[in-house]
């Protein structure tokens, strides 16, 4: 197959994904956000350039087995790596669309508990709520730090849960801010699915139990990184990642994907040791990044988003911006 067809079957297979996915019930606005977003930080940043913009998914879709939703096949995905980076992103200058999954792992929140509601609070009397004293400094700089970044413009928080909802918010997000061209980020850290139930071959209500055999028939997920790249948002620097639990096929599988979907750089990490070291793979090299084990409460996304925005900015500057 040359790649003229092949780009022809992509696009079709692209097609028919959205022409057969619910669509989305908040488009208008989802895009008036977006168009406000664009607006409020399409001016220059303190330091005279222009204000760079990073779109961060995170988390896992989920693949419906029903129309009305009982069953569903999901990924693994905490959302950790998303909801840290952003916060990186933010201390680094950028503005922040965060395309995350519901109930995951967000901004600010590395400090709490995992039941932060009920675990950081406690009753000063039978009337009055206070926060715990081992948690209170945490809570006070969370809610600082998130109420500063939204009311400031500079984070916007859009969820999702279905792979149908996730793709087609990316591609609005896309489409709408391809007009800030090279300034334009997207770290695409969400795990996405590789395999769908097409909505019109769906059955309609829960399936029913009975059966000791289930027979569920899924198509493969277009990989629609290439039409970012190509048609979406063409000018954006796009960072996509790659995880494998076997290392020994890590560094070629993201090797591939930077060349088969023309990303500026894939992060590769290995299941078990993501939180401690991740590999950058670029065109030109592969750069360990490394977790500073030295400094308390330090992540690996510290030292990452620090060589991604010195990237970004490079390519930023040899576009001519």
């Amino acid at each position: 197959m040359d790649a003229a067809n092949g780009s022809q079957t992509l696009e079709a297979q692209v097609k028919a994904f959205f022409d057969s996915a619910p669509p989305l019930q908040n488009t208008q606005q989802l895009t008036q956000k977006l168009d406000q977003f664009i607006q409020r930080n399409s001016s220059s940043s303190a330091n005279g350039e222009p204000r760079r913009i990073v779109c961060v998914t995170s988390g896992g879709t989920t693949a419906p087995l029903e129309q009305r939703c009982v069953r569903y096949i999901d990924n693994f995905s905490s959302g950790h790596r998303g909801a840290t980076s952003t916060e990186y992103f933010l201390k680094a200058g950028y503005a922040v669309i965060f395309l995350y999954r519901r109930g995951s792992f967000q901004p600010f929140c590395r400090s709490l508990p995992d039941d932060p509601l009920l675990e950081c609070f406690e009753p000063a009397d039978e009337l009055n709520i206070q926060v715990c004293e081992a948690y209170s400094e945490a809570v006070k700089t969370a809610i600082v730090d998130h109420h500063a970044a939204v009311k400031g413009g500079l984070l916007l928080k859009l969820p999702y849960n279905t792979i149908f909802e996730y793709l087609q918010m990316l591609q609005l997000i896309a489409t709408s801010m391809r007009c800030l061209g090279p300034c334009l980020m997207f770290y695409l850290a969400a795990a996405v699915s590789d395999y769908y139930v097409p909505w019109k071959d769906m059955v309609e209500h829960k399936i029913q139990s009975g059966s000791h055999l289930l027979d569920v028939q899924l198509v493969q997920v277009p990989k629609m990184l290439s039409l970012l790249r190509k048609d979406w948002a063409p000018l954006a620097f796009c960072v996509s990642f790659k995880l494998e639990t076997d290392s020994n096929i890590l560094l070629n599988k993201a090797g591939t994907a930077l060349e088969k979907y023309k990303m500026h750089a894939v992060v590769a990490n290995e299941l078990t040791t993501r939180k401690e070291q991740v590999v950058v793979v670029t065109s030109a090299e592969k750069i360990i990044v490394q977790r500073d084990k030295s400094i308390s409460g330090n992540d690996v996304e510290n030292p990452l988003i620090n060589l991604l925005s010195e990237r970004h900015a490079a390519y930023i500057k040899d576009s001519g911006r």
